[in-house]
This record gives C-alpha cells, sequence and structure tokens, in this order.
C-alpha cells in the first residue's frame, strides 16, 4: 500500500490514540498518508490542544470548505489512493452516511468513494451498546453511555457496500500492513 487518504471527522474519542497510529505509521514506512479534517475535525483538534501537532506532522492536510472542497472523491473514485481511513468517525457523521447524507466533506468523500473501487474503513465511536471511557482534552476521564440509535447506525453501516468497520485504532496497522510493534 502506496497512499492512504484519513479523513478526521469531529470525534474526540479516539482521537489521540488514532493520531498517534497514523504518525507511527508515517514513520515505519514510506506511504503517503492524505490527511483532511471535517469542520468538526478541525475544531476538536484545536480543542484537545493537537492543532499544531497536525501541521508539524502532516503539512499538507487540508480542511473542508464545502461538501466537495478540496475535491478528494475523484482521486479516491479512480483509485489513486489505495485506502480511504476515516477514523475517528462522529455518531452523527455515520448517521448521515447510513441515510445517504453527503452534505460534508467527510460524508461525500464516503458516499463517492463507495461507488468505485478503493476500500473504505471506519472506525464509529459508538460501536457497541454500554459504556466507554475516554478522556477530556484536559486528561480527565470521562465515561460515556453509547445510545440504541447510535449502535444501530453502526450495525447499518456495517451492512453497506464497500465499508469496512474498524475496531480500534490498532486495526489501522493491519489495514496498511505494518506491524504496530
Amino acid at each position: 500500500m502506496k497512499r492512504i487518504a484519513w479523513g478526521i471527522t469531529g470525534s474526540g474519542d479516539l482521537i489521540k490514540e488514532t493520531y498517534e497510529t497514523m504518525v507511527d505509521i508515517k514513520n515505519k514506512s514510506d506511504i503517503e498518508i492524505m490527511v483532511f479534517l471535517s469542520k468538526e475535525g478541525e475544531t476538536v483538534m484545536k480543542w484537545y490542544h493537537m492543532w499544531n501537532d497536525i501541521q508539524k506532522d502532516f503539512p499538507n492536510f487540508k480542511t473542508e470548505g464545502g461538501p466537495n472542497s478540496p475535491f478528494i472523491a475523484g482521486p479516491l473514485q479512480v483509485g489513486y489512493y489505495d485506502a480511504l481511513i476515516i477514523a475517528p468517525t462522529t455518531s452523527n457523521s455515520v448517521a448521515k452516511m447510513v441515510y445517504g447524507i453527503a452534505d460534508t466533506l467527510v460524508t461525500n468523500v464516503v458516499a463517492q468513494t463507495a461507488k468505485g473501487s478503493t476500500p473504505i474503513y471506519i472506525l464509529p465511536v459508538d460501536r457497541e451498546m454500554g459504556t466507554v471511557t475516554t478522556y477530556s482534552p484536559e486528561g480527565r476521564e470521562m465515561v460515556l453511555k453509547m445510545r440504541d440509535v447510535d449502535v444501530a447506525n453502526t450495525k447499518k453501516l456495517a451492512q453497506m457496500e464497500n465499508i469496512n468497520i474498524i475496531n480500534s485504532p490498532d486495526d489501522i496497522y493491519d489495514i496498511v500492513g505494518i506491524s504496530k510493534d
């Protein structure tokens, strides 16, 4: 695998773990990683004090100007990238994907990429009923309860054409064929 497109939505849950994974992959390989952020992805990166990091680690990142700006869907459809990874993914983005709403950069890229043969990997933050422990930007531990509707949408997303659900940032190592250790 030579090129991947990595989309970031507005999820704080798993953002630090996903980011660390992607930086590690970048440092261990010659894989080209093109990063793009939804408007809320940019907000979360700033909220979690990671905005300077992304500028340093992925200087060619792109931020949303609209659902098709910057133009990422075309190169993904024609196979320029070997994979599309959306991680972490908010329940809002998952719901939009499930119901075919393509009104943000991330949801439009997924909708258009699904029409081609480039594989799509999505890490929803609401995967299973129960609670999850996550952390605030200040490092304070928080326990969040998953809502029925969000878990149901993740299950629907898993049934969609050309969509692969991943369960943790560590799964990305397998996708790109690199050992974590």
